[in-house]
């Protein structure tokens, strides 16, 4: 079976662009998912996206963007919610925000899928700083065995990372949709910017559908996330005894997240 190379990355909405877009195309990956994808329909370049807590510069389209780095990939996109950004002109745009994975064309596509884990589709007046609603997003995919890769940008919550009523039924149904979209003989990956510290209970229940994490402790953040919790992303496979590889990348800095990547 030839080996299948499986990257998650939490783009930072492509802030640290020229960074990532110098990367992305030598990375070799079959599959990639990236997290805060924006696209912003009508409008190319840059924008400025504002919240409670944040200023940030977004790129106005980040799923053409990739696109067009990756031409031998087919694109999958899916929007949690979507707000407000300003060109820089500073004339006003609704922006979507949400998920993107991109598919090497040389693995047959077999299906789709994406469901709310949190909440339900929202259009902001003004973004807000925690409790956005969130989506799972699934490609399964021929490779010759078939494989489903499942990514998901989990809950945040301005208080921490900490476990909370919220985060156990996103893990739940997070859950419930990884066995809805499986088959039997599937080798299954789920990965993303989970906004969790290692020891959640989220783990336990992703445990009971049989998927092993394995980024555990490591520091998961580069020099541009400034606060002392370097937790946040994470992989989890359900059989680890079919990985190659797999690798917490910190350099090049692409964006204040590190990337994870899976030879499989």
């Amino acid at each position: 079976m030839r080996r299948v190379r499986i990257l998650s990355l939490n783009a930072w909405g492509g802030a640290r662009w020229e960074q990532l877009a110098a990367w992305l195309p030598t990375t070799g990956a079959d599959v990639v998912c990236l997290q805060e994808v924006t696209r912003t329909p009508g409008l190319a370049g840059w924008t400025a996206f504002t919240d409670g807590e944040h200023h940030l510069p977004q790129r106005a389209d980040l799923v053409e963007d990739v696109s067009r780095l990756l031409p031998g990939h087919h694109a999958e996109f899916v929007a949690c919610d979507s707000g407000p950004v300003r060109d820089a002109e500073g004339r006003r745009w609704r922006q979507e925000f949400g998920l993107g994975t991109w598919t090497s064309a040389r693995l047959p596509l077999l299906s789709t899928a994406s469901r709310f884990v949190h909440g339900d589709l929202l259009d902001h007046d003004e973004w807000p700083t925690g409790g956005r609603p969130r989506a799972a997003l699934a490609v399964r995919v021929a490779a010759p065995r078939p494989l489903l890769v499942v990514q998901l940008h989990g809950l945040r919550d301005p208080a921490g990372k900490q476990d909370t009523p919220e985060r156990r039924a996103q893990a739940e149904r997070l859950a419930a949709f990884v066995q809805d979209a499986r088959r039997p003989d599937d080798l299954v990956v789920v990965c993303g910017d989970l906004n969790l510290l290692p020891s959640s209970e989220t783990f336990a229940v992703l445990a009971e559908v049989g998927l092993t994490d394995l980024v555990g402790e490591a520091d998961t953040r580069t020099a541009h996330y400034p606060r002392p919790v370097r937790h946040a992303s994470y992989l989890l496979v359900s059989e680890p005894a079919a990985v190659q590889d797999f690798r917490v990348v910190a350099e090049p800095i692409v964006s204040d997240h590190c990337a994870l990547v899976l030879d499989i």
